[in-house]
């Protein structure tokens, strides 16, 4: 069943979310989960990373609106080594803590605690004899991040919304991040808006040209771009918020996660 005709409320109420420990992994995760209401076994889950702000009302309620659509989801710090409370707003000064902390990532610590998160969700969600489909989404470092997780072989969708840096290089350092688009065994897809100085024209065509050499029919690999979206498009908390882009964001995410759920 397709729920991209309807978006479900951006803030629902009661927030089905609430915090979590999950301990499976080399570091606690302080997690926001958002589960459904729904008895039946669960046959996917959604896995949110953050911007640089870390695990803030927006991303929380990113979550709570996946949930409030029909599939459970959990929203995971991408900073636990340095910050593992870290709740930011979007001036400049956060702006700056958040980058800090981003610079202090790596690779390895962020496929280790997205295959922690994907291993609590096997454990915690009651099982429907077969295995749990796993789509990962990001925004802003947090796509860059789901880029990256698109490489785990327990992930069978990722969406990277404007995740900056793919082209140039990695968390931690080394190659760019496209690099790793030969080990991405399910589908991806990368968004990024028009006019968004993070991700300029060069990078936009270099993400496109990687996309399209490892998938030429451009059906499991794609790539999306909104015209006047700037960075930032999805999130009504900032002021790059385009309302039409995050409609189509919103639909394209719907589609890729819930779209074979049946109504409870």
């Amino acid at each position: 069943m397709s729920m991209s005709s309807s978006l479900p409320p951006l803030w629902p109420e009661p927030s089905p979310g609430s915090w979590q420990m999950v301990n499976t992994g080399p570091v606690p995760l302080r997690c926001w989960w958002a589960p459904t209401s729904s008895a039946k076994p669960a046959t996917r889950a959604v896995i949110v990373l953050p911007e640089i702000f870390g695990l803030n009302r927006w991303v929380r309620g990113v979550a709570d609106r996946l949930s409030a659509a029909g599939v459970p989801a959990l929203a995971m710090p991408l900073f636990a080594r340095t910050a593992p409370d870290l709740e930011l707003g979007y001036d400049s000064e956060s702006t700056r803590e958040g980058r800090r902390h981003k610079d202090a990532t790596s690779t390895e610590g962020i496929l280790a605690d997205v295959q922690a998160s994907i291993h609590w969700l096997r454990r915690t969600l009651p099982a429907s004899g077969q295995p749990l489909r796993i789509t990962v989404v990001g925004f802003c470092f947090g796509g860059h991040a789901a880029l990256l997780a698109a490489t785990l072989a327990d992930v069978q969708v990722s969406l990277n919304f404007y995740g900056a840096g793919v082209s140039r290089g990695r968390p931690g350092g080394g190659p760019p991040s496209l690099e790793l688009l030969p080990f991405v065994q399910g589908e991806l897809h990368c968004l990024c808006g028009s006019i968004d100085a993070l991700i300029p024209s060069s990078d936009q065509r270099a993400i496109q040209a990687a996309l399209r050499a490892e998938d030429p029919t451009g059906l499991r690999l794609r790539y999306s771009l909104l015209e006047g979206a700037d960075h930032g498009f999805m999130c009504e908390a900032r002021d790059q918020y385009h309302q039409a882009s995050a409609r189509e964001g919103w639909r394209l995410l719907l589609d890729a996660a819930l779209s074979d759920v049946a109504q409870s």
